[in-house]
């Protein structure tokens, strides 16, 4: 088969992976023990033991190397598999069941749905460190339901669309890249006084690779709002006025357009355990409710699959003309670089041929001194 076909087949087998990963967690969710991401977790623990120091360059050798073992693992997996689009589509499945969460995102907004439905705030309290890092002892049933409201619209750009973008994008290298630099933020990336200096490139390289994936999933928001009773409408203005409020450049995108899907008031002060930020209120209208966080976790299924469209898509379409544009450039620059290492002639070993050029160009041309170039005189 000839090289287009054998790439053809791979990007369908990309696309397949995709979708067969994405199945697997909507039915299965995350495995209960032995899950790859808390394994990796743990050896991210270790080298950030041996190399950890309170300094950027520091944090940078750690990031580095954590991301940089995940997607070299990725590169070779795909090198070894370029000509088996079966055994490609199965590692792609993999990976994608691997670092998807979208099964147990919606999970966690029931469990919070019913804790406060029944009025257990102890539960709901205990349950709110599955979902993040806030600081639980003191929040109330609106508190408690904004925080899960928030959790879920960001995770569903870092567990579900920003995953899937770069699996697209880049295969499985990017799948595994993308989960590990996620990992490191969640694990190094905060205000904290140990990791403030030594956890910002991690947090800085997981802003990067969600500058995309979190537009998509605020845009993708505001595309699925009527599935959820939302407003398409009022979640595009809302979207548009308050997303670049938020200070992290990302969450805004995803929590903005949630809170005018949901017709919500988020933001306010977040305690956390030692600390206290206040931020910029996103959207119009009440504060969530328990009743919210059943269309949340709606409006976040939905989302995953209209992203799951997109990345599936992407790989047989748009994707295959970026690649063939990259094999044409790289060829264009080996041409180059060819062509300018090449030797160049020197002029004077020429002067048979010039000569002729000049004899032909009519009488009075007259060789110089050295015979190697022509003066032409007034023909100029």
């Amino acid at each position: 088969m000839g090289g287009d076909g054998v790439r053809r087949r791979l990007a369908v087998a990309n696309a397949a992976g995709l979708v067969a990963g994405y199945a697997l967690d909507a039915l299965v969710g995350d495995p209960r023990r032995w899950h790859p991401v808390a394994g990796f977790g743990r050896a991210a623990g270790a080298l950030e033991q041996r190399t950890y120091r309170p300094d950027p360059a520091a944090g940078a050798v750690f990031t580095g190397l954590a991301v940089g073992g995940p997607v070299l693992l990725g590169a070779a997996a795909t090198v070894l598999t370029r000509r088996r689009p079966v055994t490609r589509a199965v590692l792609v499945a993999a990976g994608t069941w691997t670092v998807l969460g979208g099964r147990t995102l919606r999970r966690e907004a029931t469990v919070m749905r019913r804790a406060l439905r029944r009025g257990d705030l102890p539960a709901a309290r205990n349950r709110l460190g599955h979902l993040c890092g806030r600081d639980p002892s003191l929040l109330d049933e609106s508190e408690l339901a904004r925080a899960t409201v928030e959790s879920v619209a960001e995770n569903t750009s870092d567990a579900v669309v920003a995953p899937l973008f770069w699996g697209a994008v880049a295969g499985l290298p990017g799948l595994l890249g993308y989960r590990a630099a996620n990992t490191l933020d969640a694990m190094v990336g905060h205000r904290s006084a140990r990791y403030a200096r030594f956890g910002t490139p991690a947090a800085r390289l997981d802003d990067l690779l969600n500058l995309a994936p979190a537009r998509l999933t605020g845009l993708l928001t505001i595309a699925v709002a009527p599935t959820a009773h939302g407003d398409r409408e009022r979640a595009w203005r809302v979207w548009r006025r308050d997303r670049n409020d938020h200070p992290s450049p990302n969450a805004g995108q995803c929590e903005a357009a949630m809170a005018g899907a949901l017709g919500v008031r988020l933001g306010g002060r977040n305690r956390y355990f030692g600390r206290t930020e206040t931020r910029p209120f996103l959207g119009d209208g009440p504060r969530p409710e328990a009743r919210h966080l059943k269309r949340a976790a709606r409006i976040s299924g939905a989302v995953g699959l209209a992203a799951l469209g997109v990345a599936a898509v992407y790989p047989v379409t748009l994707g295959r003309v970026v690649a063939a544009a990259g094999r044409w450039g790289w060829t264009a620059a080996a041409h180059t670089a060819r062509s300018a290492a090449r030797p160049v002639p020197s002029v004077r070993r020429l002067p048979a041929r010039l000569g002729a050029r000049v004899g032909r160009a009519g009488a009075g041309a007259t060789p110089d001194a050295g015979g190697g170039r022509a003066d032409t005189g007034g023909s100029r």
